[in-house]
């Protein structure tokens, strides 16, 4: 069935050059609401509706087609389905599903719909994006070279990442996942990089919490928070993802590099259960649904460094999952490892001994590597993943032994200095500047006769010392992102003067 809105349709006065002109017809089919079962809503009629489709209630709460029946349409509703009655009307247009994006909304606060929910007033939009788009192809992409910096000190150095990679954050429940994502975003500061958190069906105190963490730290200047939490309708937190994505592709279209945060995958594939079951599909594995698989990755492949020809921009996410007991092998774990980039894992054995980020660097692989890294952070870092893991083999092989020879006990010495410049403190980003010179320091083992008191003060303060007394050389450094032997020089001396002025 279709109708027509009649004063649409109704004639203009002709024009001076005598031409007549007609307001254009605004044509919706309509359907009738049959059953209302959870979240979804049997709408009979809508004959050529698509997958992804925007239909609009009589109530004015709006859904979306997720699924077919030789005679009947399943839409989820993206409200409050208490409100959906039956036989009730349904239109909808035979286009895809769009929200208004643009620059406005650097700084706010919005849903799944890009609605504004900060109470700072309307947005004003630049255009309409499709929520669900296809992801840019082999040859309108290129290689990812350029360096993401997320100012976190074992990233950076041992599992870098590139603009426009997918690099996943696992881990169990209170692991810190969460903190090392917005540690990326509060370093993107200046770096002239877009940041989009997406919150999907988490607590509205950790909305809060994390918008005053990016309010606080200026890194709204920047970013934008797009968020659907637990207590919303179920319908827009499985938007949620999709939406962000949608927003950050704006930005990317036009040349601009975007850092998108998924917080986390793990509740909307909860979401998508639910709505499978209730779409009666046959549950598989863990009770998910047989496109599991395919939910996620149409979302992560969007992530990509354009070519010059598509204006250069880039898209990098970072996803968050959960794990079950360390469990990496469960069903969303799994798919999600297998779709990106690699993997950053979070142990709770490591949080609890107090290394924090509790990064298990025997589980964790950045499949890009160090073809982005500047030269200098990749002379400092080659090592040092190889010699930890070493460290952490000899300290398990010789924890019950009384007596170790020197070899031995100086490789845990330098073990253990290179486990405390590792740690660092949440909220907490350095610079690369600052990383290159730590790491260079120990290489150049002017920290392993120290007591460990005096390396935590060496990574708390030497940096600073260093640059006020060689500025020239940081600036250099910063510029070049290469480690010359003056550079080498300076900074060996500078740190006997450091250690002699606080002896």
């Amino acid at each position: 069935m279709f109708e027509k809105a009649a004063p649409e349709a109704q004639p203009t006065r002709g024009t001076p050059g005598g031409e007549v002109k007609l307001r254009s017809f605004d044509v919706k089919e309509v359907g009738v609401v049959r059953e209302v079962r959870g979240m979804i809503a049997r709408i009979d009629g809508l004959p050529s509706c698509i997958d992804g489709q925007l239909v609009t209630f009589g109530s004015e709460i709006r859904g979306m087609v997720i699924g077919y029946e030789p005679k009947d349409v399943y839409a989820l509703i993206l409200g409050d389905a208490g409100q959906i009655k039956t036989g009730e009307r349904v239109y909808g247009r035979a286009e895809p599903f769009r929200i208004p994006v643009g620059n406005k909304v650097i700084g706010r606060l919005v849903n799944s719909l890009a609605e504004p929910i900060d109470g700072q007033g309307p947005l004003e939009a630049d255009q309409m994006y499709p929520v669900f788009r296809k992801a840019p192809g082999i040859m309108e992409r290129v290689p990812i070279f350029r360096p993401l910096e997320t100012g976190v000190k074992i990233i950076d150095a041992m599992i870098p990442i590139g603009k426009g990679q997918r690099e996943l954050i696992l881990g169990d429940r209170m692991t810190g996942k969460s903190t090392l994502a917005l540690d990326a975003i509060l370093n993107q500061r200046g770096k002239q990089v877009i940041c989009v958190y997406c919150l999907i069906g988490r607590s509205y105190t950790t909305l809060t919490r994390t918008v005053q963490l990016l309010k606080s730290a200026g890194a709204l200047e920047y970013s934008f928070v797009v968020a659907e939490t637990a207590a919303a309708p179920a319908g827009r937190q499985f938007l949620t993802p999709y939406s962000a994505c949608a927003l950050g592709e704006y930005f990317m279209d036009r040349g601009k590099d975007v850092l998108v945060v998924f917080d986390d995958l793990s509740k909307h594939a909860w979401i998508h259960r639910e709505i499978s079951l209730l779409l009666g599909r046959s549950p598989g594995r863990e009770a998910y649904p047989g496109d599991m698989f395919y939910i996620h990755s149409q979302l992560v492949e969007r992530a990509a460094a354009l070519s010059p020809e598509r204006g250069g921009g880039s898209m990098t996410f970072l996803p968050l999952v959960e794990t079950q007991a360390g469990n990496i092998t469960g069903l969303i774990p799994s798919y999600t490892i297998s779709m990106t980039d690699g993997q950053i894992y979070l142990s709770t054995e490591l949080f609890t001994e107090g290394f924090k980020p509790a990064i298990d660097l025997g589980l964790s692989v950045s499949r890009v590597g160090s073809k982005v890294q500047s030269s200098a952070l990749k002379e400092v870092s080659k090592q040092l993943r190889l010699e930890y893991l070493q460290f952490k083999e000899l300290e398990r092989l010789t924890r019950m032994r009384a007596h170790l020879s020197d070899e031995a006990a100086q490789k845990l010495k330098r073990g253990t200095v290179l486990r405390e410049l590792l740690i660092q403190d949440r909220n907490q980003p350095v610079s690369t500047e600052e990383e290159i010179v730590l790491f260079e320091a120990y290489h150049a083992g002017v920290l392993t006769p120290q007591p460990l008191e005096e390396v935590r003060r060496f990574k708390r303060e030497f940096f600073a010392f260093f640059a006020k007394a060689q500025p020239q050389l940081v600036e250099e450094l910063r510029a070049a992102r290469s480690l010359t032997e003056k550079i080498k020089a300076g900074l060996k001396q500078e740190c006997e003067r450091f250690f002699k002025v606080i002896a």
